[in-house]
C-alpha cells in the first residue's frame, strides 16, 4: 500500500459506551498482543535520522504510531507500508530525507512521543514547522523540552506559555552540546533529545537534575534502540549521557509485542480465574511490562514461561502489596484494578507523574472507583487502595486508553460496568475490544484481524 494509503489500524476500532463483558467462568486463554507503542515510535523517529532505508517488522499500528507516521511525512520523510507477517497489520518502510521538510504542521493528538520526540527534529528544517494536539492533550507538560531545545539552540516561538501549541524555526542544524534538563516530568524529554543527538553538529552532553527520573526502562529503552544503530551512548553516572555526533544505521527492526497492553489480558486470570498465556514473550526486554511477571507473582498470581510465551494463572487469591511503580507508572492502572479485589489494602507509590498523562490518572482512578463503590485515598506520590465490594455503573475513561482498560478488568467480575467511550483503546490497542471478548470465548482471533 502506498504512503497516502495507509490506515493506523487493521480493523475497525469499535467506539462509544461499551458493556464490559462479565466472565462466567474461568479463563483460558492464549493470544498476541500487537507491537510496541513505545518501540514503534522510537524506530520511527530514527529510521527517519538514518544513513538509510529501514524496514519495521510487526510495528503498531494505533492513534499514537499513525500520528508519528503523520508528523515524520509532514517532514518529508517517505514513510509505505508493505506486507507482512503480523496478524496486526503491515510492515513499515521508511526512507529517509535530508534535510528534512518545513512548511508544514505536526499534529500529536494525544501522543506524548510524537510531542517529546519530533520536536526536536523540526530544528533540522530549514523553515518553520507548527507543533500542535489535541486540546485534551495540551496541558500535557513539555516546558523542560523547550528550554532544552533552545539550549542546544533550536529557535522555539511558544508565547510564554511554555506548552504546545508553538511554532519551531529550523536552521537546517542544531548545535548540540551540554545542557542540564529536569525531566521529572516525563522521562520522554531525555529520550526525545537523546534520539535526535547524533545529528546534533557536535553531539550532546545531557544531564538531569531534577528530584526524580521516572520510567527509566523506556530511556533504557532509547539508549539499546540507538545501540542497534551504532550509536553508542556512555553513560558517566546516573541521570547523565553522552551521545557522539555520527551516523545512524538504517536496518529492518523486528518490533517485540507491547507488554504494557498485554498488563490486563494477564491481570484478567487473576480476577476471573484460570489462565491467560501470551505469545511472543521477549526473553529480555526494556519494556516497563517486563516487569509484570515479578509484579502479578507478589500479587498472589501463578506466573511460568515456556517456549516464548508468558502464562499467569489465578492462585489463592489476590494480595494487598505496597509496590514502587516509579519505573511502570504504565502499569499503575493495571494494578489499581487488581487491587481493588485484593485481600488487604495496597498502596502504589512513586507515580506523582501520571497525573500529567492523558489525564491525571491519580485523581480519574480514584474517582471512577469510588463511583463503583470502592475506596482509594490520594497520597502525594501514589494512591491507597482499599478493597470494598462494587457495584455496576459508568466507569468514564476520561480520554485515556488505561482508564479504558482498567474499566474493562473491574467489569469482568462486577455485572453492570459500562466505559463510557472503549475507543479510547485505539490510542495504542484497537483491536482491544475484539481481543477481550476472544479472550473470555477462549478463541483466537488475531489471525483474522487483519483480514
Amino acid at each position: 500500500m502506498t504512503a497516502d494509503g495507509y490506515s493506523p489500524t487493521s480493523t475497525p476500532a469499535e467506539t462509544g459506551s461499551w458493556q464490559a463483558p462479565v466472565a462466567d467462568g474461568h479463563l483460558d486463554s492464549t493470544m498476541s498482543v500487537p507491537g510496541s507503542k513505545s518501540l514503534t515510535n522510537r524506530e520511527l523517529v530514527l529510521a527517519a535520522l538514518a544513513d538509510g532505508p529501514s524496514r519495521l517488522r510487526a510495528p503498531l499500528h494505533s492513534d499514537d504510531s499513525a500520528r508519528m507516521i503523520d508528523a515524520l511525512r509532514a517532514l518529508g520523510v517517505g514513510v509505505e507500508t508493505e506486507p507482512g507477517d503480523s496478524p496486526f497489520g503491515d510492515d513499515l518502510v521508511v526512507t529517509p530525507r535530508w534535510p528534512l521538510s518545513a512548511g508544514g504542521v505536526v499534529d500529536c493528538g494525544q501522543a506524548g512521543t510524537v510531542m517529546r520526540f519530533v520536536t526536536p527534529l523540526a530544528g533540522f528544517t530549514a523553515g518553520e514547522i507548527t507543533v500542535t494536539a489535541h486540546e485534551s492533550a495540551l496541558h500535557r507538560p513539555m516546558g523542560a523540552m523547550i528550554k532544552a531545545l533552545r539550549d542546544v539552540g533550536v529557535d522555539i516561538d511558544d508565547g510564554g506559555r511554555w506548552s504546545l501549541p508553538f511554532s519551531v524555526r529550523g536552521h537546517g542544524h542544531v548545535r548540540g552540546g551540554e545542557i542540564t534538563i529536569d525531566a521529572s516530568a516525563s522521562s520522554q524529554f531525555v529520550s526525545g533529545l537523546l534520539l535526535a543527538a547524533p545529528r546534533f553538529d557536535v553531539g550532546l552532553h545531557l544531564v538531569h537534575a531534577g528530584e526524580r527520573l521516572p520510567s527509566i526502562p523506556h530511556i533504557d529503552m532509547t539508549v539499546e534502540a540507538l545501540a542497534h544503530r551504532g550509536v553508542h551512548v556512555e553513560r558517566p553516572s546516573v541521570g547523565e549521557w553522552i551521545v557522539p555526533a555520527g551516523p545512524i544505521r538504517g536496518k529492518d527492526i523486528s518490533v517485540e509485542p507491547d507488554l504494557s497492553n498485554a498488563a490486563p489480558f494477564l491481570a484478567a486470570a487473576m480476577v476471573a480465574g484460570g489462565q491467560v498465556t501470551v505469545q511472543g514473550w521477549p526473553p529480555h526486554s526494556t519494556q516497563p511490562g517486563a516487569m509484570l511477571s515479578d509484579i502479578l507473582s507478589v500479587m498472589g498470581g501463578r506466573v511460568s514461561r515456556r517456549g516464548g510465551a508468558l502464562t499467569v494463572a489465578a492462585g489463592a487469591g489476590i494480595h494487598g502489596v505496597e509496590l514502587d511503580l516509579s519505573a511502570a507508572g504504565e502499569l499503575a492502572p493495571t494494578i489499581f484494578g487488581l487491587a481493588a479485589f485484593a485481600d488487604s489494602e495496597s498502596v502504589l507509590h512513586g507515580i506523582g507523574h501520571i497525573r500529567g498523562h492523558e489525564t491525571d490518572r491519580i485523581a480519574a482512578l480514584i474517582g471512577e472507583l469510588r463511583a463503583l463503590g470502592g475506596e482509594a485515598h490520594e497520597l502525594a506520590d501514589g494512591i491507597r487502595i482499599v478493597p470494598r465490594p462494587l457495584h455496576g455503573g459508568t466507569w468514564r475513561a476520561h480520554h485515556d486508553h488505561r482508564m479504558a482498560t482498567t474499566g474493562a478488568l473491574i467489569g469482568l467480575a462486577v455485572p453492570g460496568v459500562v466505559v463510557d467511550d472503549i475507543g479510547t483503546t485505539a490510542k495504542t490497542l484497537p483491536q482491544f475490544p475484539q481481543l477481550w471478548q476472544a479472550m473470555i470465548d477462549g478463541d483466537d482471533v488475531s489471525a483474522s484481524l487483519a483480514s
